[in-house]
């Protein structure tokens, strides 16, 4: 029997869209680009030859159309990973329920997922300007705690050296971080040759949760230090940013493929940062629409 959707678990608009995006299921594309900034969309989509939809809802900005003959869909999520729990869902739902009856679609719709945005480098090796590519992800965040199936999508062992490591207990940095894979053949398609493949923290805030002081003290002041001594199995932690790690679990609990890939903008360790990097970041999008 199939599975139904109800309407408060699935809020459908009046006009057939899903309910935040305010896409309808025949706009979107097999193959993904998510990008933080709504403004980004128009930069992404610039290089299309051609638009099917353009379509704007609160920070969830969203084109559709073709790149050298391949079909591509362009969203903006917003910052954080409850963003991408929203976004990810919908585009799901979008591939994967029919509309009209509410019932899951017999057969499976399989989305390739890559998100583009910017980073801090925690390596010396990581300079501003750096392109990474997200192997795996350490979610600060917890949303991959709230489904089912986490434990055995996420890297147990991994989860369990870093928590030692950071010596975190009780409701410190509360709550628990959870190691997720990215899908292997996207990142080695994505990241070929010339991007960093690295271990990405996603992060719950920009300031104290990527160890920034400014006003409030943190709870532990060494926690960026520690995060760049943290090596298990030859890798070390490469990046902050924050929402990577919703997009890999997710992606992977309902049988996606998704990476991130991003252009390091702050080097935390020299303490530089570009604020000119909107000038570099197209770099990066050309590379991902060749490649995606």
């Amino acid at each position: 029997m199939k599975r139904y959707f109800a309407e408060s678990e699935l809020i459908i608009n009046s006009d057939g869209s899903v309910f935040h995006l305010h896409v309808k299921p025949e706009f979107l594309a097999d193959k993904v680009i998510l990008v933080g900034d709504p403004g980004r969309v128009e930069l992404v989509a610039s290089h299309f030859d051609n638009k099917e939809c353009d379509i704007e809802s609160r920070e969830f900005h969203t084109i559709t159309g073709t790149y050298k003959g391949k079909r591509i869909t362009v969203a903006s999520t917003g910052i954080g990973c409850d963003n991408v729990d929203i976004v990810v869902n919908e585009l799901d739902a979008l591939a994967n329920i029919n509309f009209s009856t509410r019932e899951e679609n017999e057969n499976f719709h399989q989305l390739t997922l890559v998100r583009i945005g910017t980073c801090g480098g925690l390596q010396p090796y990581t300079p501003t300007g750096t392109f990474i590519c997200s192997q795996k992800s350490i979610g600060f965040d917890g949303l991959l705690n709230f489904y089912a199936g986490r434990n055995a999508v996420c890297n147990l062992p991994m989860e369990r050296a870093f928590l030692n490591h950071m010596g975190w207990s009780g409701n410190m940095c509360a709550p628990a971080p959870y190691v997720i894979s990215a899908d292997e053949e996207l990142v080695d398609r994505i990241a070929k040759d010339d991007m960093v493949r690295g271990v990405t923290i996603a992060c719950g805030g920009f300031f104290g949760p990527q160890g920034r002081q400014l006003r409030v003290p943190l709870a532990d002041p060494n926690q960026n230090e520690k995060i760049e001594s943290f090596e298990y199995e030859g890798q070390k932690i490469t990046n902050f940013e924050m929402e990577s790690s919703a997009l890999a679990g997710l992606a992977k609990l309902m049988g996606h493929k998704a990476t991130t890939v991003c252009m390091v903008i702050a080097n935390r360790v020299a303490q530089k940062a570009d604020t000119g990097y909107k000038n570099h970041i197209d770099d990066l999008i050309k590379l991902v629409l060749d490649r995606i």
